[in-house]
């Protein structure tokens, strides 16, 4: 038995993807655990993920309320990188902005529940695509900002998702697309506007990125028929045999449960 506070999981492309549970200062691989009976206990214990602090609720993914008030990790912007406000000066925290947000990003095409449009750090390729249960990814565009990735982001919207169905892509894995063709459908239908963005913020800012197709496989045995979600909030104890992994998500035979979502939950991890 190991007891620590949760973080999302961590996984390497492979085939199929390899995954790690950080359980405190555990790192535990979860691949060879495949059918054997799993269990987490919620001990009822919550620590923030940036003061260390207990909190009795966490918030955007494992934070009190007031480091959630003023990380910039947690601002609107982030999931809404069009609203970026730095360049009005009232961006939270400008050095971890410069760090984190005026670096190179893609503007991608994926397959998880059906094709989607997203955005990523350069750096997160191809972590990202793999936290998302994406089985197919390509890179589209490279943008110099994480702001004119989510311009580019929205012109997409207009033709695609940007979501991804998880109960969709937790019962099985979406039929294959050929992605390089729907890239070149999409820039051609929104040509006028990716130029108007092109002529905007400059060539060197937004380019067309030829990236080459990734496929990725799971470490899934038994996709379950109906999806129930395990919550520590609701029932403090999950376990079940474990029949896959995918995303974020462990899928038990009792129930999914998304560890993303308990990031900084103390646990009691056994098997």
């Amino acid at each position: 038995m190991v007891q620590g506070t949760l973080k999302k999981m961590v996984a390497q492309l492979a085939q199929p993807v390899q995954y790690s549970l950080p359980v405190g200062d555990s790192l535990i691989p979860l691949n060879p655990l495949l059918e054997q009976s799993i269990s987490l206990k919620f001990t009822g214990k919550i620590y923030c993920a940036n003061c260390g602090n207990a909190t009795k609720k966490s918030f955007s993914q494992g934070f009190c309320y007031p480091c959630m008030k003023k990380l910039a990790s947690c601002d609107m912007c982030i999931m809404k990188p069009e609203t970026c406000h730095y360049h009005e000066g009232t961006c939270r925290e400008p050095e971890w902005g410069e760090k984190n947000c005026f670096i190179p990003h893609f503007v991608y095409l994926s397959n998880t529940s059906g094709l989607k449009v997203g955005i990523t750090r350069h750096s997160q390729v191809p972590t990202r695509w793999i936290d998302q249960g994406a089985t197919q990814a390509v890179q589209l565009l490279q943008v110099a900002t994480r702001q004119q990735s989510g311009l580019v982001e929205v012109a997409f919207k207009d033709l695609i998702a940007d979501k991804t169905n998880w109960r969709a892509m937790l019962k099985g894995n979406a039929e294959p697309v050929d992605l390089k063709a729907e890239g070149v459908r999409l820039t051609a239908e929104l040509k006028e506007k990716l130029d108007q963005l092109i002529t905007e913020h400059g060539a060197s800012e937004i380019e067309f990125f030829d990236g080459d197709v990734v496929n990725i496989d799971y470490p899934v045995n038994e996709f379950p028929v109906k999806i129930t979600s395990h919550n520590f909030d609701k029932n403090p104890l999950v376990s079940g045999q474990l029949k896959g992994i995918k995303g974020q998500y462990l899928l038990l035979d009792t129930g999914v449960i998304n560890i993303r979502k308990f990031t900084s939950y103390e646990v009691e991890f056994s098997y």
